[in-house]
């Protein structure tokens, strides 16, 4: 149901835009406006058809003279250049085009609007100039009653329009004001739209891949081309020279809408793509070398105009092509991508159908309407292919997040069941541990058939037992440290040290040490659990203690700087080896000082505090000279 639902909009979409294009024809095209109409080189008006409040165009009644023709009766529209069909003669050159204005009413002021004029062109009224340029042109004078002869003369010399291809306006001036105000403000807004789009796009070309860089690219073909109103209008340099940049902007426009088309099915990366794409490539490239050519080879603008329309119906059943083939691979975009070759074969279509029949008064040309269409229409894919994909980012971001919770559960549940197994085996040791000393001390004091032998096998014993012991003690360090499970509180560093030398100071003065604090001038915070504070500092002033001879010095410090929190504890005892410097902080290492007195996890579980909150220690020593822990913190603001 969902492919039938989808081939709908073959039909759907042509349907509703024939009813559309019916309607504008009908009822914004300058051949299709009531009369007075123009005849035999005459138009003949009176007040009440200025009145009506609509412009009179000024499409039949033209005598032309050109080189091959004098007074040749005409209607503006007939022919695109002055070749006119014979294919042996020149499509360039001057042309004349004559109107007699026969006036009936009251006089007035009257303007004459000229919408797009490519060529060098001059303008007579009553045989006197009013108008020389190229471009736009928009004149105003008195209409009195009687005959006025309207003369507009042109040169052209390159492209493929020449001479006077769209019909003139006639009217009073707020009429023609009107008219052209609302057709300025149609294709200003034609041009902005999709320009803004192109350039919300740059935030998206990193992330939003190839989609978004082509559909950008397909605005600014699109608004690039709808451009060419303003160029008109306002007369720039560049207007003989524009048909090359119309012409590049439609080729674009084109081969963007077959490169979205071919994202959305995922056949970028096939052969037919390589092909089209070789093929949408070349034509563009002989098309504008008969451009060159027209003033050369008269017969290049028919075959130009002929590979133009063949190019459009390549690129037509190449985005159909692609479409079709994401349909079926079931893409989420075919929908978009079918009706955009819907409109864009409607525009097509309605070219070649309403071909030297249609002009827009207020609006845009049929294929103008398709390519906002397509504009509109790739802009909603790219909203709802963004809102998809950030759709499933959250769903993954939340997936990811029970995972993460699940998984953190688990690992919470294995250590805590793992804290329980070592104090339970802790508990369990220690009785077979300590009775197994008390055996071995038994047999010593006994003396009973203890041989040599037996004494070295018991001091062995002895040595394994006394290491047991002391691993045990660590281990049992280890397991009340991580009961401590509190949440975090907001530490003072002065307060800190006052608590240290608060509890340290009376053992430092039995064992006849100097135990010196400083604290800081301006306090600072650490976010962290006292009690493992406690530990740290206590493990490192009872290792310091322990090597700190008598009237020695231990110093306990904090300096606050750059947002850091630096603590120091530093002694002047006998000092740690170099060798054994990068090993102190591992886990059951007993340094030579510390032999039969250690259990070689003190610095082990200093360094795991310190790492904890976040911060580094570092340990500098010198024999004889005394050790230095420094530590830092990330300071709580």
């Amino acid at each position: 149901m969902g492919k039938i639902k989808v081939w709908g909009q073959l039909l759907i979409a042509p349907a509703a835009l024939a009813v559309i294009f019916t309607v504008l024809f009908y009822a914004d095209n300058k051949y299709q406006t009531p009369p007075p109409y123009g005849k035999s080189g005459m138009i003949v008006l009176d007040g009440r058809d200025l009145e009506q409040g609509r412009p009179i165009f000024l499409i039949d009644g033209w005598l032309l003279t050109d080189g091959r023709v004098t007074d040749k009766p005409t209607y503006i529209g007939e022919f695109s250049n002055l070749q006119r069909g014979d294919l042996s003669v020149s499509p360039h050159g001057q042309a004349r085009y004559r109107l007699t204005l026969r006036y009936e009413g009251a006089p007035r002021i009257v303007s004459v609007d000229f919408p797009q004029l490519s060529t060098w062109y001059t303008i007579s009224l009553d045989g006197t100039q009013i108008a020389q340029g190229k471009g736009r042109e928009r004149i105003a004078f008195w209409l009195r009653p009687g005959d006025h002869a309207l003369v507009v003369e042109t040169l052209s010399k390159q492209g493929y329009y020449s001479g006077m291809y769209f019909p003139p306006a006639l009217g009073m001036a707020g009429t023609i004001s009107l008219a052209g105000d609302v057709q300025s403000f149609a294709y200003a807004l034609a041009f902005l739209l999709p320009l803004t789009l192109a350039v919300f796009t740059l935030f998206l070309w990193q992330t939003g891949g190839s989609f978004s860089r082509w559909f950008g690219l397909l605005c600014c073909c699109y608004a690039l081309y709808m451009f060419r109103y303003f160029v008109f209008l306002f007369s720039m340099p560049v207007v003989q020279d524009w048909f090359w940049i119309q012409s590049l902007a439609l080729y674009g426009l084109c081969f963007c809408v077959v490169r979205l088309t071919a994202l959305a099915s995922g056949a970028v990366d096939g052969g037919a793509w390589k092909w089209m794409r070789a093929v949408l490539l070349a034509l563009p490239g002989v098309m504008l070398l008969l451009c060159l050519l027209i003033p050369v080879l008269p017969w290049a603008v028919f075959v130009h105009g002929k590979l133009t329309d063949i190019y459009y119906m390549f690129t037509f059943g190449c985005a159909i092509f692609f479409a079709v083939r994401g349909i079926m691979a079931q893409s989420w975009e075919s929908r978009y991508t079918l009706a955009g070759c819907s409109v864009f074969g409607a525009g097509l279509f309605a070219n070649l159908i309403f071909s030297n029949r249609f002009e827009p008064i207020y609006f845009f040309w049929q294929f103008e309407w398709c390519g906002l269409l397509l504009v509109l229409l790739f802009g909603a894919m790219m909203v709802s292919r963004n809102r998809r994909i950030l759709r499933e980012n959250d769903a993954l971001t939340n997936h990811l997040e029970e995972q993460v919770k699940k998984r953190t559960e688990e690992v919470t549940l294995l250590l805590n069941e793992r804290k329980a197994f070592f104090s339970d085996m802790a508990h369990d040791l220690k009785a077979p541990v300590f009775a197994t000393r008390s055996f071995i001390e038994a047999i010593r004091r006994s003396g009973i058939g203890v041989d040599m032998e037996l004494r070295n096998y018991l001091d062995q014993a002895e040595a394994k037992q006394v290491e047991m012991a002391r691993r045990l003690q660590g281990l049992s360090a280890i397991n009340e440290l991580d009961k401590i499970d509190g949440e975090r509180v907001r530490v003072s560093i002065r307060e800190l040290l006052s608590e240290i030398y608060a509890a340290h100071h009376g053992e430092a003065e039995v064992r006849s040490v100097y135990l010196v604090v400083k604290r800081p001038k301006e306090d600072a915070f650490l976010m962290a659990q006292p009690e493992k504070l406690d530990i740290l500092f206590e493990n490192l002033i009872y290792n310091a203690l322990k090597v700190t001879p008598r009237n020695g010095r231990i110093t306990v410090s904090a300096r606050i700087a750059d947002g850091k929190i630096r603590m120091i504890v530093e002694d002047n005892g006998c000092g740690i080896p170099k060798e054994e410097l990068p090993f102190v902080f591992q886990r059951f290492y007993v340094g030579a000082n510390s032999k039969g007195t250690g259990t070689g996890l003190g610095l082990y579980i200093v360094q795991g505090i310190v790492r904890e909150l976040g911060g580094t220690i570092r340990v500098q020593s010198e024999l004889g000279e005394g050790t230095r822990f420094a530590m830092e913190f990330p300071q709580d603001i």
